[in-house]
């Protein structure tokens, strides 16, 4: 199954199911409040039809109750860092200020010299968790998406916390689709990239993930109960651009491009900061 937010016109979005060529309004503002009922969306009444060519998406979820996210954890990744595989995953988060949707603008600050592209497999929590283990944790995860975590690199390494660097204002892409399990064999082994202005940037497979989706929610449950909507993103993979010999950033009127096999899509041009 698939689900996303689009947006319906006078600021107002509508949660939707995917239906072949069709996204049916399921009477939620957000995929967010649709998990949040606990409610099954297959069998949720039809409502107004529109066609998937013409939706405007917005972000998955609206207002997470959290954004985690995972750094390091792609071995090719940390190897071009020059570290070594961590012992535990390095968390940090985003507010839900930075989000985007999967076809908007990033706008890149005036304040920022290196602003950097990071395609990742995150996902939704689908059910209230503490302390999961096993099947547990795997049962949690409602389903896969996509989000470009775009980086001030410059702000990032001012200190040893990476906060500052990660959450500026519409700079985070998530979506288009939440996407089941059982329709990519749990994100396993998916393909994933990251073009700039056609130039392939990031080319890589989830196989290589150090800590899997279910190893992070045992993880992160442990430490505080995660809750439907809330969204975690489990890290890039090699080729970003401050790992580059010269370091290549971002610029207005670059276009983004990325892809996760079965997942879809985003296309994103950057934009000053208005």
């Amino acid at each position: 199954m698939r689900l996303a937010t689009i947006r319906t016109g006078a600021g107002q979005t509508r949660a939707v199911r995917l239906d072949g060529g069709s996204a049916v309004e399921l009477g939620f503002d957000d995929v967010g409040a649709v998990l949040a009922a606990g409610v099954d969306a297959a069998r949720l009444p039809a409502g107004a039809e529109h066609a998937v060519d013409d939706v405007d998406f917005a972000p998955l979820v609206l207002r997470p109750g959290k954004i985690v996210c995972l750094g390091l954890n792609y071995r090719a990744h940390i190897l071009e860092t020059g570290r070594d595989l961590p012992a535990y995953p390095t968390l940090f988060a985003k507010y839900a200020d930075a989000l985007v949707g999967a076809c908007d603008d990033i706008e890149l600050p005036p304040e920022v010299e290196r602003p950097d592209w990071e395609v990742e497999l995150a996902f939704v929590i689908g059910r209230t968790v503490r302390r999961a283990r096993g099947d547990e944790a795997v049962d949690a995860i409602a389903g896969y998406t996509i989000r470009n975590d775009v980086s001030m690199r410059d702000w990032q390494y001012r200190t040893l916390q990476w906060l500052q660097g990660k959450t500026w204002e519409r700079s985070t892409p998530l979506g288009p689709y939440l996407v089941s399990a059982d329709e990519v064999d749990g994100a396993r082994d998916l393909g994933l990239r990251c073009e700039v202005d056609g130039r392939v940037m990031q080319d890589a497979r989830t196989s290589d993930l150090l800590f899997t989706p279910a190893d992070i929610v045992e993880y992160l449950s442990t430490i505080v109960t995660l809750c439907p909507g809330d969204v975690v993103s489990t890290g890039t993979p090699g080729g970003i651009g401050d790992a580059r010999d010269p370091k290549v950033s971002l610029r207005p009127g670059q276009v983004v491009r990325c892809t996760i096999e079965g997942l879809g899509e985003q296309l994103n041009r950057c934009v000053a900061d208005p």
